[in-house]
């Protein structure tokens, strides 16, 4: 994929979140995005899959620009996927229907159709034991990776990642980080806001540092983790690596 965001304002109550952000990346497979808190990751991470609309500025993704209108975005959000930090699991359905929901009410699929889709993946990410299960009765862990299933049945393009691990032990923050490392693998395009910078090291193809609502700097994990001459990134490492 190739992003190209120019010029992104974003103000909410009055608050300017996005300040005039811009970034070019290359022909990657995975961008990640680190940051302080409040620094306008999330933010742009919601521009970026359509489920929010910049004040200015104008996004494209290989060339092709992010529509501006409610109708055209909705076709947009239905060609990609979006994994949160709160899982946004229904709670009354089993992991099952989780799954199976969008894939019928949204994307058209007969019942049929859409339990033979996700019947390999449940499979293959060793899901299948649980997917009787209600959220309540899944780990933090499981419940996420079922989430990110969700967004991986519907085929998209690409997926968004937003802290997917913040609210995870470190035992399930390795079940999820290590079914991310196989869909990189296999080919999936994605990007992905995380505080976890040794797994941003080996999944990024680039890193873009977000602070003050602007990119700071972007390029290879290495030039960004470790040869960054910025003193406000240099400070930022050095705390949250300790």
């Amino acid at each position: 994929m190739l992003l190209h965001a120019r010029d992104l304002v974003q103000r909410f109550d009055g608050t300017t979140v996005l300040d005039g952000l811009s970034l070019t990346t290359g022909d990657i497979q995975s961008l990640v995005l680190v940051g302080p808190s409040g620094g306008g990751k999330t933010t742009l991470l919601r521009i970026l899959s359509g489920l929010d609309v910049p004040a200015g500025g104008s996004v494209s993704f290989d060339g092709v620009p992010l529509p501006r209108d409610e109708a055209a975005l909705r076709d947009y959000r239905r060609t990609v996927g979006t994994v949160f930090q709160a899982y946004n699991l229904f709670p009354h359905l089993s992991a099952l229907d989780n799954l199976l929901l969008p894939l019928v009410h949204v994307h058209g699929l007969t019942p049929a159709a859409a339990r033979e889709r996700v019947r390999e993946p449940l499979e293959r990410f060793h899901l299948a034991a649980h997917a009787h299960k209600r959220p309540a009765e899944l780990s933090g862990g499981q419940k996420q990776r079922i989430a990110i299933l969700r967004a991986l049945v519907v085929r998209p393009r690409r997926l968004f990642f937003d802290e997917p691990t913040s609210a995870l032990d470190p035992e399930m923050t390795s079940e999820v980080l290590e079914m991310i490392r196989k869909l990189k693998a296999e080919g999936v395009q994605f990007v992905m806001v995380t505080h976890e910078m040794a797994f941003a090291r080996s999944i990024a193809d680039e890193i873009a540092f977000v602070s003050d609502g602007r990119v700071l700097a972007s390029g290879a994990p290495a030039d960004i983790l470790d040869r960054c001459a910025d003193e406000r990134l240099r400070s930022f490492f050095s705390r949250i690596l300790i």
